[in-house]
């Protein structure tokens, strides 16, 4: 099983004819995710380059498609009134991969989504959302192909596991605050032949959608999830608020990394919201916070794989 997402999930994308919205249309669909149309304002009634069905609204294509997830690929100043668009129309899963979406928008969109229980927002500024699918030709490289899957986003798909190709039996579910971290992640652990159940990129924003408990929470309740891997980073308190969740609700192992480990205080790092503003948003405090609480935490990102290795058992 997986959360979130599956071979079954169908995904339209709104920006479906702008450059990256296209690309990566096309990079989902050669996964082989149901991407089922998109939407862009005026364009309603043509078809893209994939043959896709193009919709003026997220309503249209949600009436006309049944979708039930959708990516964004719209620029910054418009992601919030796409988010709250396909709220509205009632996506489950709305993954939103701008980056640069201003904060003062996401503190509107937090609130407005409040009412709406059943949508799911992933980002934004993030690589997406992925259940592997099962290789279906090829070695598993970028050549492979996949079957069952759904990936949602820009992340490499061929490094990914499915269960069933696992040679240890073994899948993790991976939440992350860093793309680039997420795909090490993944190649570490499908390297050590331990599949993954779901990805999510989360971002790193101050501000963004379903966060490390929610998730963990996910994970816990499905059966084919072993075990979760946690990537983390400076700024916040959202890293030591899961370790003090898992410690108290989780049933199966988590391994941890937390990026940042040499950053100075009060200097923004790389994402908006990894800036150090106390000795608690360390990443030393949260690597000893996370420990206390019994979570396996990898001190080199080189060791993300073995951490959740050693947490399985597998040694």
């Amino acid at each position: 099983m997986s959360i979130l997402v599956n071979g079954d999930t169908k995904v339209i994308c709104q920006g479906i004819t702008g450059s990256f919205g296209a690309f990566h249309t096309k990079g989902c669909l050669d996964y082989g995710t149901n991407v089922v149309g998109g939407v862009t304002p005026g364009k309603g009634g043509q078809k893209d380059a994939n043959g896709l069905p193009i919709f003026n609204t997220v309503r249209e294509a949600v009436k006309a498609t049944g979708a039930e997830a959708t990516m964004i690929f719209v620029p910054p100043a418009f992601s919030a009134d796409a988010i709250l668009e396909a709220a509205d129309a009632g996506l489950k899963v709305i993954c939103c991969i701008t980056e640069g979406v201003p904060t003062e928008d996401m503190i509107r969109v937090k609130a407005v989504l409040a009412e709406y229980p059943e949508s799911h927002l992933i980002g934004p500024n993030c690589p997406g959302v992925i259940s592997p699918g099962k290789l279906a030709s090829g070695q598993g490289g970028a050549d492979a192909t996949f079957t069952g899957g759904c990936k949602i986003g820009i992340m490499p798909g061929y490094i990914h596991m499915n269960k069933a190709d696992a040679k240890t039996g073994k899948a993790v579910g991976i939440i992350s605050r860093s793309g680039t971290l997420t795909y090490e992640a993944v190649w570490q652990t499908s390297s050590l032949g331990i599949a993954q159940t779901t990805c999510i990129g989360i971002g790193g924003d101050p501000v963004k959608g379903l966060n490390f408990i929610e998730l963990l929470s996910m994970f816990n309740d499905d059966p084919d999830t072993d075990g979760v891997l946690m990537i983390g980073e400076i700024g916040g308190s959202d890293e030591t608020d899961a370790g003090h969740w898992i410690k108290a609700n989780m049933t199966k192992p988590v391994a941890a990394f937390i990026a940042g480990q040499t950053a100075p205080k009060g200097k923004r790092m790389g994402h908006a919201g990894a800036i150090i503003g106390g000795a608690d948003d360390t990443a030393a405090a949260k690597i000893e916070s996370l420990k206390a609480d019994g979570v396996a935490v990898a001190l080199s990102p080189a060791d993300m794989g073995k951490a959740m290795a050693s947490a399985l058992g597998l040694g």
